[in-house]
């Protein structure tokens, strides 16, 4: 069986990557006989004495209108010895995400440049991405030769410059190669216009090359879970596609994050029953005993897969937003989709020799950064040269819903020297010395909104219930334990995360926690909902900022609106509405809220006594 090779063709605007793979595609005489008369048709519709190859693969009607590609095109052929699928990628600065995206897909990479521009900064942005991306063989192709009557000392000076660049990668193969893309020179056959080149042309190289993988992560078995399947009450599957190894049934699997084991009891590959599935196989796989199991979850043997929720990675920024610390994104890795921010931006990576600054103003699209990402909570990943799946990610901007950036796993952060100690009486057993379950009631509103007030009372209306509390409010909080945090963004977020922490052991010490905090952000409030977990219960008091400023007896909201107080709630620093919040209220009674919430929690916090 023939193996299949993939390649991407990238390089600056207008050095003739479409022109290249259609006109290799043409002298293949692997085009269908209406292609051929199409072809031959649009040619003549633009004006052009000489068949324009780039029309085979600019597809759409505005790379036809414009001259340049924009989208990712794929072309699948086959030759007498191997199989092959042509990814044409865009070389326009605006569409480098596009070019990203099919450099992620790629075995091989052939980069073209022009030889009378030479090698320009958009096809250097294109090798350090093509690196960044695991891609180690290169093909440059140095076209346009027809334009300088086939040089060999200018194809020379380029090849020297190209070779010199390169220097600064890790590479397995590096071939570079003169042609015409126009008039098909070395790209079938040996030119007879550069008699002075004598090794193989384009196309039996790409025949003949062999590639090299990483094959350390094929072994073990790795499966992202995409979907559970529950068509029934007596049928529950893991459904995705398998990321590396093979499994068969009877074999035992651990569920990542939770490290929860089990043995595969059946195995679908589609709809039909197997004994066994592999890399690269989209299957269903059931369990012998029912473990949880969800999407973003990994099914695998591979104990190398790690679970944290802080990873360092290398990024391409293609939002037209520039980065933002600590704001809050959808992070993407495998199956899995949760919150995070940039904790620390460590250093930008210059494309014209790959040297690393860590002093730089800002981050704009198409720039290349390393930085410190912090997740919301803790999620299956691996290195980027270990496996491609669980070691790559994108950023979506919240907002917009634009994809913010992809990016590569280059280490996992994480303690070497801090070890859970666990303890001989249990939260278990706190709760039944308390006689009561204790869960976190996190008040979320603007200033100003009633929190505080409601949550003293529902305090109050606990104790008398005989249950027990404990009240965190923001400003009290502030006096003591953070009183060594501002108001800015990253100690907002660090005053969150504390509260939090602190909410997490009162009710591992088996209280009830009250808390009454601002808390303005959908990050901050699923940030303290991931750290505190099950017992969470969020309470949004939705008083409309026209009754908060009646009620401001400090002026905060005048002073804020004059100016002098900046980085305050509602007026010059977003409040964000709660998506999903157990309780809503609107506060015009503090004492039938109270009740309203204390009605609410009852069944949760009640034990059998």
């Amino acid at each position: 069986m023939k193996d299949q090779l993939k390649i991407l063709t990238c390089g600056s605007v207008d050095d003739g990557k479409s022109t290249l793979i259609g006109h290799l595609l043409y002298d293949s005489k692997l085009l269908y006989v209406d292609q051929e008369k199409t072809l031959e048709l649009d040619s003549k519709i633009q004006n052009n004495n000489e068949l324009d190859y780039s029309l085979l693969l600019d597809g759409l009607d505005e790379e036809r209108e414009q001259g340049i590609t924009i989208d990712v095109s794929y072309r699948y052929f086959n030759t007498n010895k191997r199989n092959f699928i042509v990814l044409d990628t865009p070389g326009h600065e605006e569409y480098t995400k596009n070019m990203a995206v099919g450099a992620s897909q790629a075995d091989l990479a052939i980069l073209l440049v022009d030889v009378s521009k030479g090698l320009l900064p958009q096809t250097k942005r294109h090798i350090n991405i093509c690196s960044m991306m695991g891609i180690k063989d290169y093909v440059v192709v140095i076209n346009k030769m027809d334009l300088i009557n086939y040089n060999k000392n200018k194809f020379n000076d380029i090849k020297k410059q190209i070779k010199e660049f390169f220097g600064n990668f890790l590479y397995s193969s590096l071939k570079i190669i003169p042609i015409s893309a126009t008039k098909g020179d070395n790209i079938m056959h040996l030119s007879k216009n550069m008699t002075w080149y004598k090794e193989q042309p384009l196309m039996p190289y790409l025949e003949t090359i062999k590639i090299t993988k990483n094959e350390a992560h094929n072994k073990k078995f790795i499966f992202p879970v995409q979907r559970v399947s529950r068509p029934n009450q007596f049928f529950r599957g893991f459904q995705g596609n398998v990321s590396s190894g093979k499994i068969k049934i009877g074999d035992s699997v651990f569920c990542l994050p939770s490290r929860e084991e089990a043995k595969v009891q059946e195995l679908y590959k589609l709809d039909k029953k197997v004994d066994s599935i592999s890399i690269g196989q989209p299957s269903t796989i059931t369990l012998d005993r029912e473990i949880d199991v969800s999407r973003g979850c990994v099914l695998t043997n591979d104990t190398n897969i790690c679970v944290t929720n802080n990873i360092n990675a290398t990024l391409l920024w293609t939002d037209i937003e520039e980065v933002k610390i600590n704001q809050a994104y959808y992070l993407v890795v495998g199956t899995k989709n949760t919150l995070c921010y940039i904790k620390k931006i460590n250093y930008k990576i210059d494309i014209n020799d790959n040297s690393k600054s860590d002093k730089f103003n800002n981050v704009y699209r198409n720039d290349i950064i390393n930085c410190d990402i912090e997740v919301l909570e803790k999620i299956s990943v691996t290195q980027f040269e270990y496996n491609k799946e669980l070691g790559s990610l994108i950023l979506i901007n919240r907002l917009t819903n634009s994809t913010s950036c992809c990016g590569i796993i280059k280490r996992i952060n994480k303690s070497e020297s801090l070890f859970y100690q666990s303890t001989t009486i249990t939260p278990g057993d706190r709760q039944k010395l308390l006689y009561q379950k204790p869960i976190t009631i996190w008040f979320t509103g603007l200033s100003c909104s009633g929190k505080s007030t409601i949550a003293n009372e529902l305090d109050r209306i606990l104790n008398i219930n005989g249950y027990h509390t404990m009240l965190l409010d923001g400003d009290n909080i502030r006096f003591g334990l953070n009183k060594d945090l501002s108001f800015s963004e990253d100690d907002r977020i660090e005053n969150i995360r504390r509260i939090a922490e602190v909410s997490k052991l009162m009710n591992d010490a088996g209280l009830i926690c009250i808390t009454s905090f601002i808390s303005p952000l959908e990050i901050n409030r699923s940030m303290a909902k991931q750290i505190i977990g099950d017992n969470f219960v969020l309470v949004y008091i939705n008083t409309p900022i026209e009754e908060c400023i009646k009620r401001d007896k400090k002026g905060l909201y005048k002073r804020a609106y004059n100016g002098e107080i900046s980085n305050f709630t509602g007026v010059n620093s977003p409040f964000e509405i709660p998506e999903n919040p157990n309780i809503i209220l609107d506060n015009k009674n503090y004492i039938e809220c109270a009740e309203k919430i204390y009605n609410y929690i009852l069944e949760r916090i009640e034990i059998c006594k």
